[in-house]
């Protein structure tokens, strides 16, 4: 069946086609002969009951520097006019980011939004992980200054991040002897009222930070981030390299906890970050990786989320 599609994506003339997941989305998504729009979240617009956007066709090519062309600007009611919407914009997971959500959920599931904008909203990345014990390190989350202070005596070498920072935004490493978490704990709450976690410190990571994608609950494949030498952020865009990987035993025990929870809360299109045997966070907002994923093992794990979307899709018809 052909599908109507509207992405919710920041934009995509700005994106690297090499690399960016949601290129690999949309390119996926013509080969089969789906229609697609874009659009940007701040274009939605409620009126009474209807939610509407202005976006513009498009139509991509794997050619750098001239890899898509727009249709005029049209606006679309989205319980209307298209079948699916993607919520791939990039975080932060501000109010902006939950209020988008909100919107989505007016049309949801009459529309199919991946990933359900409620679940979305009741699943910040490093907040989810808490809900399987034993999977991960050592964590606190807190804006509580003594809590922080007692976790970094109890626990020596830690990191420490913002609860809402994505791309290691803010992530920062201290010594067991470290003086200056006073400071930073200062810094980010003059800047935000959100909490902070800090984590022990896993040595693993100089051997990279695994992201495992997982469709509709089931792993489907692994990338390695490694690390610059001396660093401990190896998300790509801070100067971490994309390696090949194998899933682990233990990678699979991860996923086989958390995969059904995934599946019955409408999060389809899933990224976990694993360290050693330990895992960090759940990305379901704009998880990335399915490029380098292709790339490495020729599994386009894409394909693999357009079978499930169509399949969904088909049912909700039937």
């Amino acid at each position: 069946m052909t599908l109507k599609i509207a992405i919710q994506m920041d934009p995509i003339e700005a994106v690297d086609i090499s690399s960016d997941t949601s290129f690999l989305m949309a390119e996926t998504a013509q080969a089969r002969g789906h229609k697609q729009w874009v659009y940007d979240f701040r274009t939605l617009a409620l009126e009474e009951g209807r939610l509407y956007c202005r976006a513009r066709a498009i139509t991509v090519r794997r050619e750098a520097g001239n890899h898509v062309d727009f249709g005029d600007w049209e606006t679309l009611d989205l319980a209307e006019d298209v079948d699916v919407i993607l919520m791939r914009q990039d975080p932060p997971f501000d109010m902006a980011y939950v209020t988008a959500t909100y919107l989505l959920e007016t049309v949801h599931p009459k529309t199919l939004v991946v990933n359900d904008p409620a679940q979305v909203r009741s699943a910040p990345e490093k907040l989810m992980v808490t809900a399987f014990p034993g999977l991960q390190p050592p964590t606190l989350i807190s804006a509580d200054p003594v809590a922080l202070t007692a976790f970094h005596k109890k626990h020596g070498e830690v990191v420490l991040k913002p609860l809402h920072g994505n791309g290691g935004s803010g992530v920062v490493k201290l010594r067991a002897d470290d003086p200056n978490l006073d400071a930073l704990i200062e810094i980010h709450a003059a800047g935000s009222r959100d909490p902070l976690v800090i984590q022990k410190f896993i040595p693993a990571v100089t051997k990279g930070d695994k992201r495992i994608l997982l469709i509709d609950g089931e792993p489907v494949g692994a990338i390695n981030r490694v690390p610059a030498a001396g660093a401990v952020r190896s998300n790509l865009h801070v100067g971490g390299t994309a390696m090949p990987v194998e899933l682990t035993p233990r990678d699979l025990e991860i996923c086989k906890a958390i995969g059904p929870t995934l599946k019955e809360r409408g999060l389809i299109f899933v990224g976990i970050d694993v360290i050693g045997d330990y895992l960090t966070e759940i990305n379901v907002t704009s998880p990335t990786g399915a490029q380098q994923l292709k790339t490495f093992t020729g599994i386009d794990a894409t394909a693999l989320m357009w079978d499930v979307i169509e399949k969904k899709r088909a049912a909700q018809v039937a």
